[in-house]
């Protein structure tokens, strides 16, 4: 399930280095593989295996649920909950798309190159991070295990916000409350909250960095034709 959440990001980049025919190739390798390794369960109960690999109504537990323990059960098994988290995931995702495809494109551009600047895979790692991360931050419910999802990316999210250089007290503080969260067992109403809480602060200041990169880059466009003219 965690390597669908990076798909968006990863179409992009398909689209943005392969083109739409070189997209469609790789997105027909990709899936011609999946099928080629599920024929055997497909072709012995393939309603039953499409239903368990892609069980979108599973009801989680409550009480293992690491990211939702301070809202009621009642509301944490309501089926419209589980809808609003999923439009939450597609508002944010189309949000960033603008931003990931300015990042995609810059990238395609400097791996044309010949020689391409060691800065060129930081413009595809950060739509991929950042795709993965808006998965995470909407859903439905994250267990102890889950944490492997998202753990090492961490520190390079939080070096690409826009919380201040001159204090990284502030961004280590944050990493150390996601950790405390997690390893806070069995989960509590205020461990929960905290992370949200981290995840949101994260979330909103990773957009307004990606903004600033994009204003910055309008700039400098506007300057190189100017200068062109």
């Amino acid at each position: 399930m965690n390597i669908l959440l990076f798909a968006p990001a990863l179409l992009l980049a398909y689209l943005a280095t392969q083109g739409l025919i070189g997209t469609i190739i790789q997105l027909a390798i990709c899936g011609g593989l999946q099928v080629l390794l599920a024929l055997p369960f497909l072709l012995d109960s393939p309603v039953n295996y499409l239903k368990g690999a892609f069980n979108l109504g599973r009801i989680f537990v409550h009480k293992w649920s690491v990211n939702y323990r301070f809202v009621p059960e009642w509301l944490f098994i309501n089926p419209w909950f589980h809808t609003s988290l999923f439009l939450v995931h597609a508002l944010l995702l189309l949000a960033a798309a603008k931003y990931f495809w300015h990042l995609l494109k810059e990238y395609a551009k400097l791996n044309a190159m010949s020689q391409k600047p060691a800065v060129a895979i930081q413009l595809f790692l950060l739509p991929l991070f950042l795709s993965n991360f808006i998965g995470i931050v909407a859903a439905r419910s994250l267990h102890y295990q889950f944490y492997v999802w998202y753990y090492h990316q961490l520190p390079y999210l939080l070096w690409c916000t826009s919380l201040p250089e001159k204090m990284p007290v502030l961004k280590l503080l944050i990493l150390g409350l996601i950790e405390l969260c997690w390893n806070t067992y069995p989960s509590t109403w205020w461990s929960s909250a905290t992370l949200h809480g981290c995840h949101i602060v994260m979330l909103v200041s990773i957009f307004m960095y990606m903004n600033r990169i994009l204003q910055i880059s309008d700039q400098l466009k506007k300057k190189s034709q100017e200068k062109a003219s």
